[in-house]
């Protein structure tokens, strides 16, 4: 046998033991980041389920993965361009193939971090996705945050209207500045009960409303869709910071948005959030979907003990449901959130304050659009089972209906609806002042 034969016989053997591991490696589909002063979300989606192991590393700070099974393609190197110079965690990321088989990721931190790294199984339109979850270690106080965003610095004008409309029983003065010792406080929980209220030019305690207002989906979860392409996510978020604005212009108001961004909060995490800051009331806003085009109409919900009030509104509540299984949920430490959060304490006086809270805003909101029902609908929804925060679920609209995801589009309808929440809140509460009270903890 001629030395090129035997040449090309051993490359014949080579190429069929190396080519059943190219065509077995995972193939990464998609790559997406999502910054955000919660935390920083990096996905890589793929065909397969991956195995990978990290580690971090000090000075500089960086953390380092290394991916098994897996070969370097041109959509993984794109995550190197997907790193934003605002992203307030990573600085950059570098990619290579670390050995055979295996894909080293090095991301170059801008701060000390907690990474939980885990996969998911495929959900919704997505494929088996990696993802890499960066949580700063050391996190900003709720209060702290809402008091450094809030524009506090001048007296507010004395209201004009009527009490009930203007919430007189609360002698509300927004703009004054909360006192120099309760910022330095903060951290403690003493601080915390003192930063719910604010003193007012007197001198005077003044009794401050909080409110959750909850933006549904987000990042990995992009909620329901329209025939345009408009997403759910994009359209609630610009709702809620509208209805921000219009709240916070009132006397003693102040907002907690628990997602002010593009980017995935858990079902859990919503409602924690709304009890670490003590809202007063928690409105989470969503666009309805359904099958047929032609449904239409807007709705509020409450939590409901006893099942859903209709078989439509059980559908809506597991679909809505499911946002933790499609926006990704790190489940071995999504647990023990639960066990804290989620516990099943939700009270009979919790859901008549709801079902008050309930009736006024969906009153109001009757005045702009169609209702898809007349009376407000109960229903198992997570994100309402804070056990003592009256809250509501809003659905706008249908984005599943052209002429309703139009509405949803336009500037002036977005105002309309926000206006007509505001003014159900504030009858709400001119009926049923917050009382100073203990939170369950």
């Amino acid at each position: 046998m001629s030395r090129r034969t035997v040449l090309k016989a051993g490359a014949t053997l080579l190429l069929s033991v190396t080519a059943p591991l190219r065509a077995n490696a995972a193939q990464i589909l998609a790559v997406r980041v999502w910054p955000a002063e919660d935390y920083t979300r990096v996905t890589l989606e793929n065909d397969t389920d991956l195995k990978a192991t990290h580690f971090i590393v000090k000075d500089p700070e960086r953390m380092v993965v290394d991916i098994e099974g897996l070969e370097l393609n041109p959509t993984l190197k794109s995550l190197v361009a997907k790193i934003q110079s605002n992203d307030p965690y990573i600085k950059q990321v570098r990619v290579g193939q670390n050995r055979p088989n295996v894909v080293r990721l090095v991301f170059d931190l801008k701060e000390e971090v907690t990474p939980q790294v885990f996969t998911l199984p495929p959900a919704g339109n997505y494929k088996h996705r990696l993802i890499f979850d960066l949580y700063p270690v050391r996190q900003v106080d709720p209060i702290a945050a809402m008091i450094e965003k809030g524009d506090w610095s001048d007296p507010a004008p004395a209201p004009s209207a009527t009490p009930k409309e203007q919430l007189a029983e609360l002698k509300p003065d927004l703009k004054a500045e909360p006192r120099e010792e309760l910022k330095n406080e903060l951290k403690t929980a003493e601080a915390q009960t003192k930063a719910a209220d604010k003193v007012d030019k007197n001198g005077k305690l003044v009794r401050m409303i909080t409110i959750a207002l909850d933006p549904g989906h987000g990042g990995e979860d992009p909620g329901a869709s329209g025939k345009n392409g408009s997403r759910e996510k994009d359209i609630v978020l610009a709702i809620a910071k509208r209805l921000k604005a219009k709240l916070e212009d009132l006397p003693n108001m102040r907002v907690m948005l628990t997602r002010d961004g593009d980017y995935f909060v858990p079902l859990g995490t919503r409602v924690e959030k709304a009890r670490k800051v003590q809202a007063d009331l928690f409105v989470s806003i969503h666009a309805d979907a359904f099958v047929q085009p032609t449904a239409r109409g807007s709705s509020v919900f409450v939590l409901s003990e006893k099942g859903a009030s209709s078989s439509a509104a059980r559908w809506l509540a597991d679909k809505e449901n499911l946002a933790d299984t499609i926006g990704g949920v790190n489940v071995k430490s999504h647990d023990k959130q639960l066990a804290s959060v989620l516990f099943d304490l939700s009270t009979t006086a919790q859901i008549n304050d709801s079902m008050k809270l309930g009736r006024s805003v969906l009153g109001e909101i009757g005045g702009i659009n169609r209702l898809h029902k007349g009376s407000v609908e109960q229903a198992g929804f997570a994100v309402l089972k804070a056990p003592d925060i009256p809250s509501i679920l809003i659905e706008t609209a249908f984005i599943s209906n052209p002429e309703e995801e139009a509405k949803l589009l336009d500037d002036g309808y977005q105002n309309k609806l926000a206006d007509a929440i505001v003014t159900g809140i504030r009858r709400y509460f001119a009926k049923n002042p917050p009382l100073a009270k203990n939170r369950l903890t």
